[in-house]
């Protein structure tokens, strides 16, 4: 009988802080610190990240009933307990959602380089890739230097003299320079005018001690295009997150209340659509624009690039996302079966193009 392929789900567990030294994430986006906290009888955990425990059961699942071996394993600050993990149990592939270590998100791309020096094949993106997503910027000096639009943009580095470029106009947006899953991003996020801008970085300053990347605001459709593959890769049919029923008093965002905060009117009020509604042209110029990304960031297997759409159809990229929430739910699931695959195949295909990639 052949032997079952051994799949390790590798994923890193939310981290709750307590005591003195809490950071966590509001209703609103904004990450707040509060010190003095009793006998730990608060806690709070970023939405943003619990999300990653349904998408490990759902891809465990998946895997066993296609005829995978799978096993989960919880990556925490202990990096030593990894290592002797896949010393001692030696997985035939990984299949990497690990996001961070000890809340770290630089760590990821530290943990695939682990995967990469103990030569175990995993799935997604390599530490290149994972490292430079990362980093909002140089992701849009890439996408820039290469042809593909994207809004313009300014990145604040000090919150103590903000001045705004003359090439920048509003309405802006403002975001966290190294933070994802619209972590830091509400409503307030969208700014009209120069005190609002400022008053809007200094917050990510004091909320998230980083940079605050600054971008002219496309008001627009949101779209999704998903990727799989790597030398021919393809891109699966367009979703677009439908935002026509959003109460007036909300900017046409994806939020952090959009994204992850249920019974909130953003997130009742924000749905997936696909396939999107476009002109085969517009559609094949969208996929062309999003196969190149997904190269030139370096991702692979699978990857989602985030657009938005002006009312005169001209796409920009706002975002490259190696390694994206593939849980049954999620949009890129959403895509893959618009192109016709279950969610068992889908998570079955991205393992083997890892095997296919390490062994060729």
């Amino acid at each position: 009988m052949r032997k079952k392929i051994n799949v390790a789900v590798i994923y890193n567990e939310p981290v709750t802080q307590k005591d003195s030294e809490i950071k966590f994430v509001t209703a609103t986006g904004e990450l707040l610190e509060a010190h003095g906290v009793q006998n730990g009888s608060s806690s709070h955990t970023d939405l943003s990240e619990v999300g990653v425990l349904e998408e490990r059961t759902d891809i465990a699942n998946a895997l066993q009933s296609v005829g995978y071996k799978s096993s989960i394993f919880n990556v925490d600050s202990n990096i030593m307990r990894l290592i002797d993990y896949l010393n001692n149990n030696r997985p035939d592939v990984i299949f990497n959602l690990c996001e961070s270590v000890g809340n770290e998100a630089i760590h990821e791309m530290h943990v695939a380089g682990m995967y990469e020096l103990m030569g175990i094949p995993y799935t997604g993106a390599g530490p290149l890739a994972l490292g430079i997503a990362l980093n909002k910027v140089r992701v849009k000096e890439i996408l820039l230097s290469n042809g593909l639009p994207t809004p313009r943009y300014q990145l604040i580095e000090s919150p103590i003299k903000i001045t705004l470029d003359e090439n920048m106009n509003f309405p802006l947006i403002v975001k966290p320079a190294r933070e994802d899953a619209s972590v830091g991003i509400s409503s307030d996020s969208v700014v009209y005018s120069l005190s609002d801008m400022k008053k809007r970085v200094r917050f990510i300053f004091e909320q998230f001690n980083q940079p605050a990347l600054v971008e002219e605001y496309i008001d627009g459709r949101e779209l999704n295009v998903a990727i799989l593959g790597n030398k021919k890769a393809a891109a699966l049919p367009i979703s677009e997150i439908d935002m026509s029923t959003l109460p007036k008093q909300y900017h046409r965002i994806i939020s952090y209340n959009a994204k992850w905060m249920k019974g909130t009117e953003e997130y009742e009020h924000t749905r997936g659509v696909c396939p999107a509604k476009l002109s085969p042209e517009l559609e094949a110029t969208m996929k062309e624009m999003a196969l190149k990304a997904f190269y030139l960031v370096g991702c692979r297997d699978y990857a989602r690039i985030d657009f938005r759409l002006t009312s005169r159809n001209k796409p920009y990229i706002l975002e490259v996302n190696p390694n994206p929430d593939i849980s049954d739910d999620a949009g890129f699931a959403r895509s893959g079966r618009a192109a016709g695959y279950k969610f068992e195949e889908l998570i079955s295909k991205i393992v083997e193009l890892a095997i296919e990639r390490t062994s060729s």
